[in-house]
Formats: C-alpha cells, sequence, structure tokens
C-alpha cells in the first residue's frame, strides 16, 4: 500500500493507483486475464512461495483488483482489503472466517435481511449460534453475551430503521469479553463514518452502493486492521472463490473517485427533504440522524461527519397508502438497493420485507406505513415537488 493521504477526496481519487508502468495511462488498465505468466521457473516459484511479490491467478489477486483494495483500505484507516464479487460474498465470508462450530454471534435485529438469513438457516446447521438485538442500547447487547461468544456484527445506520449503534462503546464490550467487532459501514461510506478510530475491528461494504454510486455493478470489500485478521480472511476468501472480477473492480475504482462529492450533495438534499416530510402532515414520523427530532442525534453528530441521504418516514394509512406512494412517484425510481446518484424509493412492508410476519417486523421498527428513501444526487426542489405531488395522492 502506498502512502496514506490525508483528505478523504484526495484518497478516494488517488489511493492505490498509479500511472501505469508499461504505456503511462492514468487511469489504472483493466487486467482483464485469468493467469499471469512467470519470467522463468525460478520467478514462479519465488512468488508461489511468497518470497517475492506477483502475481498468479486472478481469484488469488489481480493488479485491478489490488488498486481498488488498497484504495479503500487507505479511506477506512485501515491494514488492507479484500474485494469480493458482491456484498454478501463479503459478508459469508467474514461469518466463515471469524466463526467456528459452537460459537455464538450478536448481531443488529434490523440487520440487512440476507445477513441474518445466512446465518439463522444455513450456518445454524453447522452449530453456529446467532441472537438478535437491538442495538442501538447497548445493555441489549450486555445482556445478550454468552460463554461463546465470539462476535459482534453491527450495522450502523440501520436498514431501514436509520437506528444507529454506538460503535465505540461496542468495543469496549468486546475487548472486554475477547470478542471481535465487525461494523458494516454500507450506510455511512467512508466519508462520514471511521469505525476503525472508534474500535472496530473489521469494517465491511456492500460497494455495489455508495462507493461504486452508480448502480451499475455488484460488489463487497473487507476491510482489515492488522495483519492476523487480513491473512485469516484472504485464506477463506481465495478458497470459497468469492473474488471480484477486474472489471467490476475498475467500475467501482472508477465511482470511488466521485465518492465525496456524491455524498455531500446527497447528504445536503437528503436533509432539505427530511425537513420537508416532517412538516407534511400526511407523515406521522421522519427517521433521520440530522433532525434534532431523531433519537439518537447526539449520537449521529459524535459519530458521524455528516448524517448521511437516507430517509425513512411512515405515511399515514398504514400498507395501502404505502403502495399507493410508490406508484405515484415520478421521479423517484421505484428500487431496491441505494446509494446510487439517482433518487431510489421502496416500501418494506410490500417489498423487500414482505415475506417477514408482520410482528416481526413490527418489533424491528418496520411498520406497514414505512417508506425508505435513497436520495441522490438530482436538483432537490424537483425531488420534493414529486414526494408532494404523490403523497397528495393518498
Amino acid at each position: 500500500m502506498e502512502k496514506n493521504f490525508s483528505g478523504k477526496n484526495t484518497t478516494a481519487i488517488h489511493g492505490g493507483q498509479h500511472p501505469d508502468p508499461v504505456y503511462g495511462a492514468v487511469m489504472i488498465p483493466i487486467y482483464q486475464t485469468s493467469t499471469f505468466a512467470f519470467k522463468s521457473a525460478e520467478d514462479g516459484a519465488e512468488i508461489f512461495s511468497g518470497k517475492k511479490s506477483g502475481f498468479i491467478y486472478t481469484r488469488l489477486g489481480n493488479p485491478t483488483t489490488v488498486a481498488l483494495e488498497d484504495c479503500v483500505a487507505q479511506l477506512e484507516g485501515g491494514y488492507k482489503s479484500l474485494a469480493t464479487s458482491t456484498g454478501m460474498a463479503a459478508v459469508t465470508t467474514v461469518y466463515l472466517s471469524l466463526l467456528s462450530a459452537g460459537d455464538h454471534m450478536i448481531s443488529t435485529d434490523a440487520v440487512y435481511g440476507p445477513s441474518r438469513v445466512v446465518m439463522e438457516k444455513d450456518l445454524s446447521r453447522f452449530n453456529i449460534e446467532s441472537t438478535y438485538v437491538d442495538t442501538s442500547n447497548v445493555e441489549n447487547i450486555k445482556k445478550a453475551i454468552r460463554p461463546n461468544t465470539k462476535l459482534l456484527y453491527v450495522e450502523t445506520p440501520a436498514n431501514p430503521t436509520l437506528k444507529l449503534t454506538d460503535i465505540k462503546a461496542c468495543a469496549e464490550i468486546c475487548k472486554e469479553n475477547g470478542m471481535k467487532l465487525v461494523v458494516d459501514n454500507t450506510f455511512a461510506s467512508p466519508i462520514l463514518q471511521s469505525p476503525f478510530k472508534l474500535g472496530a475491528d473489521i469494517i465491511i461494504h456492500s460497494m455495489t452502493k455508495y462507493l461504486n454510486g452508480h448502480s451499475d455493478v455488484v460488489a463487497g470489500i473487507i476491510v482489515t486492521k492488522n495483519e492476523e485478521d487480513y491473512k485469516n480472511i484472504k485464506h477463506m476468501l481465495t478458497y470459497l472463490g468469492g473474488t471480484i472480477d477486474p472489471h467490476q473492480a475498475w467500475l467501482v475504482l472508477r465511482g470511488i473517485k466521485s465518492l465525496g462529492l456524491r455524498v455531500e450533495r446527497a447528504c445536503s438534499n437528503a436533509k432539505k427533504i427530511a425537513e420537508f416530510l416532517e412538516s407534511h402532515p400526511k407523515v406521522d414520523i421522519v427517521f433521520y440522524p440530522g433532525l434534532k427530532s431523531f433519537p439518537q442525534y447526539e449520537l449521529a453528530k459524535k459519530q458521524m461527519k455528516d448524517f448521511g441521504s437516507m430517509i425513512s418516514f411512515i405515511v399515514k394509512g398504514g400498507l395501502e397508502a404505502g403502495r399507493k406512494l410508490m406508484n405515484s412517484v415520478k421521479l423517484a425510481t421505484l428500487a431496491v438497493s441505494l446509494g446510487g446518484i439517482e433518487t431510489l424509493i421502496q416500501h418494506p412492508a410490500s417489498m423487500t420485507h414482505s415475506s417477514v410476519p408482520k410482528e416481526e417486523r413490527e418489533k424491528a421498527g418496520i411498520s406497514d406505513g414505512l417508506v425508505r428513501i435513497s436520495v441522490g444526487c438530482e436538483d432537490v426542489d424537483d425531488l420534493i415537488e414529486d414526494l408532494e405531488n404523490a403523497l397528495s395522492e393518498i
């Protein structure tokens, strides 16, 4: 990894990257190759043994991928990163690297659905246990700890409730109990939140979201704070085979260059939209960390550089009102995912969480009238007009 820059925007543009040594291309090339030639049998033997750095096979490493990994590691202030084919490849690789049969994990109750499903439906078959609690209250975490608890996995802000978890407090709990702290930093991005500075051990991202930012790639990344965790997770990733394709890596590198600008604009838009929604008569409540009415507003100010561009709100009228709103927006795109340059809107109760029993949904804060918006970089007046018109249809 090369020199770390002090500024996040500089790092996003230059971190881990350099002009191509062969032709001087300013942008790192896409090394679209499965295998790499050795100069000699001796050269190959040295690379295989680790005595000499070099590339062997793209599943094990690729120059385009390494540039991306170094860039994100620098953005997060970590040791090294491992880019994966999807965000879920990052999640499952971390689980399998840190947990063994008989171990127990604690996680956020409103964590990304598949992150919970793979643990409860699949890894449970191998005698790995998990407990899901409202991690916004650290007392819930303390009560859930067992003698075999090895991992605390938190998502903050959480999806789609936007509840925050105090990363520093979690790190202290983990240190006292010999546990690893993994933080899913997807919703905040490295621009707004630095989990390593607050004591986290490992950070993961769905790079599909803010890091790429253009809704045209699926990818994930695992950032480690030390060499031991890096080697352990790298071993698991390369043998499971969930590594990223070099073309995906190149696209994400391209997206990261505008990360700071996109996040800044989207945050500015989100603040204005949240204020508009909070004053609207057809909206019951707005969940946005930048509103003073948000229960964890003070924690957001302390833990995040800005408040993000994700908003959840509850419309009056429940399930049908939520559906009506979805069918009435014209500018916001009705789609799942988040963090793209365009604004996306979705209704969890009838879409992403429709298979979850109502009682479980509501326990996790996902009511029938909850709507989630990923605010993009359009002109904010156009977005507000679109929401105003759609709300008038309810």
